[in-house]
């Protein structure tokens, strides 16, 4: 078979998974003194755990935001899950592997590891094919729009607002801070991002869940009639229904109650829409279950009359999310797209406040710069040149 790009592939139905490796790469942050916070953490260092899994003489890859121990399930149960088996539906792998790994507990390292698997699945079965992912999925959308994402609660003033209107200089019209660590410091920031940006921009706060409900109340009210805030992430933890569902009744009414990005199963998606205890739902590609559970999450949201927002790893997420019916956005967030960008070849850039799929190369379009990971190297083997 000659794919579209011009290469010969064997059959799809003929290809099953030869071989299963992983990687991990913890990048350093660039915050003050070599930190970064929000709500509730804080952190020196991001680690992605990247998976390729080969057929037919072509590699996909996918992966996730996570501990290292998340490599280390892939490689002693996800792997072996789906190494000879068939690659033409990574659906049915995906089911094969949740059974797997029923033991273990879904929640967490093992759904991130299933997200990461499964989404290097789809991105082999693209290039088996010759197509870009969001050719071979059920598009609804050719691009998907974006917001800036980061204002750490450690950022002086200066960096904070400079990193925020530098968003807003390249067209991305809505933006987002971290809240609530300190909440009598939240008034200042807030006034110098307002002014930074301007008036027109959507201003978007995340607690983190560092609230309890009657603060987080008291500070909804705040943030939109003094800084015209609409969207407020996880006032209060994402698993307080009560909480949540309290906020969105009494909350202003232009003031979204959101929460999803760590929702791991469809019961997690399916508990946040009774009520509903949010108006718009988050999902993250690399927790959810990949591209697989990205689409089960769409189908929810569009029954349930609920927004879908993509919850960060942007250059899997331009691709997942144009499937999704009721697509709100996508989170474009500082450290992923710095790790992206150190990690990958391909990476999309937003144009015009939103980023669109590069329908050019195969599949994800990403291919990894190992000479430049390897620094950052903490599992695995560089594979050989």
């Amino acid at each position: 078979m000659t794919s579209p790009t011009g290469q010969d592939t064997p059959a799809l139905d003929e290809c099953v998974v030869d071989a299963v490796d992983v990687h991990a790469f913890e990048v350093p942050t660039d915050g003050p003194e070599g930190r970064e916070q929000d709500g509730t953490l804080e952190w020196d260092a991001t680690t992605l755990v990247l998976v390729r899994v080969h057929a037919g003489g072509r590699t996909g890859l996918g992966y996730t935001y996570g501990d290292v121990s998340v490599a280390s399930f892939v490689h002693s149960v996800l792997g072996p899950a789906v190494k000879g088996r068939p690659v033409s539906s990574p659906p049915a792998l995906w089911e094969r592997m949740g059974a797997r790994m029923r033991n273990a507990g879904r929640p967490g390292v093992g759904a991130m590891a299933l997200s990461a698997v499964d989404v290097a699945l789809w991105d082999l079965k693209a290039r088996l094919l010759g197509l870009p992912l969001v050719h071979l999925l059920p598009a609804h959308h050719d691009r998907v729009p974006v917001y800036g994402s980061g204002g750490f609660t450690n950022y002086p003033l200066d960096r904070l607002t400079d990193q925020l209107a530098g968003w807003v200089r390249q067209g991305i019209g809505r933006v987002k801070l971290k809240t609530s660590r300190d909440p009598e410091a939240d008034p200042r920031r807030l006034t110098a991002v307002r002014r930074a940006v301007g008036d027109a921009p959507e201003l978007f706060t995340d607690a983190n869940g560092a609230l309890g409900r009657k603060e987080a109340l008291y500070w909804a009210h705040r943030f939109h009639d003094e800084w015209d805030v609409r969207w407020f992430e996880e006032p209060v933890a994402s698993a307080d229904l009560e909480g949540l569902r309290m906020l969105r009744e009494r909350g202003p009414a232009r003031l979204e109650i959101t929460a999803g990005e760590y929702a791991f199963t469809a019961q997690d998606f399916a508990n946040l829409t009774e009520g509903p205890a949010v108006d718009c739902l988050q999902a993250d590609v690399t927790r959810c279950g990949g591209v697989t559970g990205v689409l089960e999450v769409a189908g929810l949201s569009a029954v349930r009359h609920l927004d879908l927002s993509a919850h960060c790893a942007p250059a899997v997420s331009a691709h997942a999310f144009c499937a999704v019916r009721r697509l709100r956005h996508l989170e474009y967030f500082h450290d992923h797209v710095r790790v992206e960008r150190l990690l990958f070849d391909g990476v999309p850039s937003p144009e015009g406040g939103a980023l669109r799929p590069d329908t050019s190369r195969p599949g994800l379009g990403l291919e990894v710069r190992w000479a430049d990971a390897e620094p950052y190297r903490v599992h695995g083997v560089r594979p050989p040149r």
